[in-house]
């Protein structure tokens, strides 16, 4: 049996893992939220960065890259994402659709109880949040510019409503 995980952020433009399928997939009832904090990659422990988790909401869904884990890395591969999702992620499985049919993905999801959780911000109190973090793994401001650009016409204001304004504010500053 096959292991796939669901990427909704920056395993979509950066997957960085040994896959031998990947696929456009849709999650139902799920919206991308800038609520989780990056004290490892997109921040510091100091000023944490704002990535993304998803919320559960019935009207919307999100589009991201379902990945079929290469077999013969599936062990090392899991260890590299978990590793990589590390500040405050669990793991949960989910079915995402395809076009080439539904399939069971694992993905990595910040809750609320977790230590970096941040909360909803106002979407100029995150832009401006993002717009000043920075990590090791590069700015924040490029970890969102990054994702609306992959998802290219994928993104749209009703499914992506943060996303978008986010986006639009960091593309666009207000002076």
């Amino acid at each position: 049996m096959s292991t796939w995980i669901f990427g909704y952020g920056s395993l979509i433009w950066k997957p960085n893992l040994p896959h031998i399928e990947a696929r456009w997939a849709l999650l139902k009832g799920w919206e991308r939220r800038f609520w989780q904090g990056s004290p490892d990659h997109r921040g510091t422990p100091e000023f944490p960065g704002r990535v993304l988790t998803l919320h559960p909401n019935p009207t919307v869904s999100c589009w991201g890259m379902a990945y079929c884990l290469d077999p013969q890395h599936e062990q090392a591969t899991l260890a590299q994402l978990d590793h990589r999702e590390k500040a405050g992620y669990d793991m949960r499985e989910v079915l995402v659709h395809t076009t080439q049919g539904d399939l069971t993905a694992w993905m990595y999801i910040g809750l609320p109880e977790n230590p970096h959780f941040l909360g909803s911000a106002s979407i100029k109190e995150m832009a401006q949040h993002i717009a000043t973090a920075t990590g090791p793994s590069g700015s924040n401001r490029d970890y969102v510019l990054n994702l609306a650009e992959a998802l290219g016409e994928r993104l749209n204001p009703k499914d992506d409503a943060e996303l978008h304004a986010l986006d639009a504010a960091l593309t666009h500053p207000l002076s």
